[in-house]
């Protein structure tokens, strides 16, 4: 994949696109990180890019994470196949947000998987006020 910061239609697209796109390798080593990425998760591209994925998921989720990841990558397929999925995040300052992520496999011409994309944007305030509704529409059905 391409530097964002290099020029060309990709990484410029990258570069510039609304949605947080992170990129790593078949180690889960990220190798690409976007302005959006660094606006959502707080972490500069520099101070991304060579870590692992760890450094955006929440601790309890990461067991379930790398085995799905490792799967993916000895598979060369994923179980959502880039259907958007909601899921937790973890943000520079600590903070847990809830985040809508979609993700694909990189594969190379012989298909074999050599790292995973991930495109994200911020839900916490959707997941919020799905919340307050639901306890909104329970409350209502208690007092009918």
């Amino acid at each position: 994949m391409n530097d964002c910061h290099q020029p060309g239609i990709e990484g410029l697209i990258i570069a510039q696109m609304a949605e947080a796109l992170i990129y790593s390798d078949a180690q889960g080593t990220i190798r690409e990180w976007n302005a959006a990425a660094e606006a959502l998760f707080g972490h500069s591209r520099a101070q991304a890019l060579g870590r692992s994925l760890d450094l955006i998921i929440p601790e309890n989720l990461r067991a379930a994470h790398w085995s799905a990841f490792d799967r993916a990558m000895a598979s060369a397929t994923t179980r959502l196949h880039g259907r958007a999925t909601m899921t937790r995040a973890v943000t520079a300052d600590g903070r847990n947000i809830y985040v809508e992520m979609s993700f694909a496999l990189v594969t190379d011409a012989d298909g074999k998987a050599i790292g995973s994309v991930a495109v994200a944007r911020d839900a916490t305030q959707r997941r919020q006020e799905e919340k307050e509704l639901r306890a909104r529409l329970a409350e209502a059905a208690r007092d009918a």
